[in-house]
């Protein structure tokens, strides 16, 4: 039996719909994470040297970059490592306290609600440079965030 032109138009349909499939399902297709919430009271609390973090999210974004989330808290005079370089770029959000930014050298210091960024490879570290302890999110966008 020939299809008509009728026919052929109804299967369109069918064959757009994986173009129109939802996003956590496109997503969940991709490897990439889905939308979700990360509630600060339900976080577990991490100890390494002086620091003390909260794991938020790692995964891969539907664009393809990985990305990385965490919260960190120094007592005063505390740095997480020393000055170090890598591939992907690095963000911190500051929540509470004041840190001293070492970007290639140059000394920045931030205090709450202050945003510092650091470029791929370029040396950084962060050190809290205040009397009480500083708290700040630090977000890791790119190659070499391990997912």
């Amino acid at each position: 039996m020939p299809l008509t032109r009728r026919d052929l138009c109804s299967m369109i349909p069918a064959t757009l719909l994986p173009a129109i499939l939802p996003l956590e399902a496109s997503a969940q297709q991709d490897g990439a994470m889905p939308s979700a919430m990360y509630p600060f009271d339900k976080l577990p609390v991490q100890t390494t040297n002086d620091a003390q973090y909260r794991e938020v999210l790692k995964g891969k974004l539907a664009t393809g970059e990985s990305l990385e989330v965490h919260e960190t808290t120094l007592p005063p005079g505390a740095a997480p490592h020393p000055p170090h370089r890598h591939v992907h770029s690095e963000m911190w959000l500051i929540r509470e306290g004041t840190v001293e930014l070492n970007v290639n050298g140059a000394i920045y210091h931030l205090g709450p609600g202050s945003v510092g960024f650091v470029h791929s490879n370029d040396l950084h570290g962060i050190k809290n440079t205040g009397a009480a302890a500083a708290t700040y999110f630090v977000v890791e966008i790119g190659p070499g965030v391990e997912a």
